[in-house]
């Protein structure tokens, strides 16, 4: 079973100064939002946050609906887009690893890899014990995850009430957030130099309309990082 007092203690972490909360909820409203706007059930755009959760493929997900995209190509491109978690999720589960553990705690919560929810766990692994860190990660997981559901509701009810404008500023806080967490977390060469590489490749891959290869300024980034390393 999961222990109650490290569960708890995990959702707790929503509330700090440094939480994502605010800025999680900010852009699962305008999520919310866009999802009615899309003919949308109040059902249906909860059922989505609760399936798909990471918020850039919610986007992709909504943004693929609104170009009338079939739903093959809708599957391809969020599983594209989330396969960024899959190195989060290489680099987390060795802390959470304990041979007292049952797997299912870890297929389980595997669902809640966000960089929201990654971010906090990284943060605050080392204040836990080992044998105890799965179920701190699946109370800041829940938590987390709630935040981005009633999101969902409040940015499907109120959605009357947002211009386009409104939503693009909402749907933008999230990033802004990871920005400045990055920044503060340049503690060490590997991590300043991966948020000054990013900040540099990523507007020179957008001024040379190179949109669609994002994902080469990553690559090229790690090289050189690789390079500097050895």
């Amino acid at each position: 079973m999961i222990n109650s007092k490290y569960f708890f203690q995990g959702f707790s972490c929503i509330k700090r100064m440094d939480s994502p909360a605010i800025a999680l909820g900010c852009c699962f409203i305008a999520i919310g939002a866009l999802l009615k706007n899309l003919g949308f059930s109040i059902q249906e755009s909860i059922f989505s946050t609760l399936l798909t959760y990471a918020l850039p493929g919610s986007l992709v997900m909504a943004e693929s609906l609104l170009v009338g995209a079939s739903l093959i190509n809708i599957f391809l491109a969020v599983w594209l887009v989330n396969a960024r978690l899959y190195p989060m999720t290489v680099s987390l589960m060795p802390l959470l690893m304990h041979e007292n553990q049952p797997r299912w705690k870890y297929y389980l919560s595997c669902h809640f890899i966000a960089v929201s929810a990654w971010l906090i766990m990284k943060s605050n692994h080392e204040k836990i014990n080992k044998e105890n860190r799965i179920d701190f990660w699946i109370g800041i997981g829940t938590a987390t995850w709630s935040v981005a559901i009633i999101g969902t509701i409040i940015g499907f009810i109120a959605s009357d009430y947002l211009n386009k404008d409104m939503m693009i500023g909402l749907a933008i806080v999230n990033p802004v957030y990871f920005m400045c967490m990055m920044v503060g977390a340049m503690k060490t060469i590997q991590v300043t130099l991966s948020v000054i590489l990013g900040a540099i490749l990523g507007p020179l891959f957008f001024l040379y309309h190179l949109n669609g290869l994002f994902y080469l300024a990553d690559l090229l980034q790690a090289l050189l990082l690789f390079l500097w390393e050895n």
